[in-house]
């Protein structure tokens, strides 16, 4: 994450304690996160207030407040997904197939962080995002409203105007894709700090991707792309989820992101 102001005296003269306390927390890049928080905090006494949480287990996200995503700075609030930095290589495929003036719909956008990021990327895009949580709704709403898209509160499309069905150029969905059975096995960050929501794709994971799959027919342009992020093992089963919807569907994985995109064309 870049650092965006300059510490202050106040705060700088408690630097090693603060290294000090996050190594002895166990956490393995103290000393950037360090400067994050530093830069963060406006008093000493909030500083060691964000040492504690940081310390406590809680998402450095959380602590500071927000993320560095595909270069901008993202809101994020306590709660709420963070936005992973594989997930760059998602945007990535998005704006390689967007284009001026292209309407972009956000589905489990969380933060907004995907839909901003293409639109940050690609002149004049007509922005929309939903999501269901309240949280990620409140924190999307920070993030993209202020560069003129939408957010939406509800499951999927259900809260969409219908003003949208047929007219969607590109289609991101970061659908949660951990199984039910895995959630255990996840970082106790993510685990005890993200909303449930967010991280269960149900039994084989794949629950959420089959719901935004069998509906995005009806609300893509001729043309238009579907693209979620998945795993490399379970690839191929969205590759037919697509496929039996109508898509034309490829693969596309990215050893350097550790990431894979599985995209849908409506033909």
């Amino acid at each position: 994450m870049e650092i965006k102001r300059i510490i202050s005296p106040d705060l700088k003269q408690h630097e090693e304690a603060v290294i000090f306390e996050l190594s002895f927390a166990g956490c393995v890049y103290a000393e950037e996160e360090a400067q994050l928080l530093l830069c963060a905090a406006q008093t000493p006494d909030e500083l060691f207030h964000m040492v504690d949480q940081r310390a406590a287990g809680f998402p450095l996200e959380h602590v500071i407040g927000r993320a560095e995503f595909c270069g901008l700075q993202i809101a994020v609030d306590p709660g709420v997904f963070v936005p992973r930095m594989r997930s760059e290589f998602l945007v990535r495929q998005a704006i390689a197939r967007a284009f001026p003036r292209a309407v972009v719909l956000d589905l489990c956008c969380g933060t907004g962080a995907l839909g901003l990021a293409l639109a940050a990327s690609v002149p004049d895009v007509e922005l929309h995002a939903a999501d269901l949580d309240p949280a990620a709704v409140r924190c999307a709403r920070r993030n993209v409203e202020g560069a003129g898209g939408r957010v939406y509160e509800g499951d999927l499309y259900k809260p969409l105007p219908a003003a949208l069905q047929g007219s969607v150029d590109i289609l991101i969905a970061n659908a949660p894709y951990v199984p039910t059975d895995a959630i255990d096995l996840l970082p106790a960050e993510a685990r005890l700090h993200e909303g449930h929501a967010a991280l269960d794709g149900g039994a084989d994971g794949l629950d959420v991707q089959r719901r935004v799959a069998a509906e995005a027919s009806i609300w893509l342009a001729p043309g238009g792309c579907l693209l979620v992020e998945t795993s490399e093992r379970q690839a191929g089963h969205t590759l037919r989820i697509f496929a039996d919807q109508g898509l034309r569907a490829e693969a596309v994985h990215s050893e350097e992101w550790e990431a894979t995109v599985v995209l849908g064309v409506r033909e």
